[in-house]
């Protein structure tokens, strides 16, 4: 049926047919599902590497499940998009790396509180609901990587630095504003890096360099 809620990683009867062939779309979702769980400090850095590595060689869906009976399930739609919107999403890391990538759902509010902990958050397949996601930094060291898209442009004009700066290599590509993100706290020690994607041979796709709002 269409517009049927399901969860990742899930099956009509995953439990009574753990010998099932999985499928790609199988190993993604769970792959996702694995990606958020990091993003909400559920897993670390080491044990998302080593269970992507483990459901992207799954071959049933009893190898699959098991990577992620320890975790909430995500709910998603049919057409494989994450369909519920959670108001706070908090990250709380220290000395370890955090990435929300692939297909994730933007919250309405994200607190990062860490310590010389790299974090990227890739925005060019992250499924958008809200116009605004605000941002509250409590971040020591490392950097903040905000990969966008045509769309999405990023304010850091309340943001304090100390010992830090914001570069913004993205483009003004003129597209109508789809989400507007704003740093709000603090930054120190550091950098926040607002880029596109990389292309295929590893450069970054660049154009006119975008400004960020002047700061006083």
């Amino acid at each position: 049926m269409q517009g049927e809620i399901v969860s990742a990683g899930k099956h009509s009867d995953p439990g009574r047919q753990p010998g099932l062939r999985a499928s790609h779309a199988d190993r993604d979702r769970v792959a996702e599902q694995l990606r958020v769980a990091a993003g909400d400090g559920r897993l670390t850095a080491e044990e998302l590497d080593e269970r992507l590595e483990a459901a992207l060689s799954a071959r049933t869906l009893g190898e699959l499940s098991g990577l992620t009976t320890d975790l909430p399930p995500m709910t998603v739609s049919a057409e494989g998009v994450v369909a519920e919107v959670r108001d706070v999403v908090r990250i709380d890391q220290k000395w370890s790396r955090v990435k929300r990538t692939g297909r994730w759902v933007v919250p309405r509010r994200l607190e990062i509180v860490t310590e010389w902990s790299a974090v990227t958050l890739d925005f060019t397949e992250a499924v958008i609901t809200e116009s605004t996601l605000r941002i509250d930094l409590d971040m020591q060291g490392k950097t903040l990587t905000l990969i966008t898209r045509p769309g999405i442009v990023v304010d850091a004009d309340d943001l304090r630095l100390e010992f830090s700066k914001v570069r913004n290599q993205a483009a003004d590509s003129g597209t109508p504003v789809v989400l507007r993100v704003e740093l709000v706290g603090s930054k120190s020690h550091g950098r926040v890096v607002v880029r596109r994607p990389r292309t295929r041979d590893g450069r970054w796709r660049t154009g006119r360099r975008a400004a960020l709002p002047a700061r006083d």
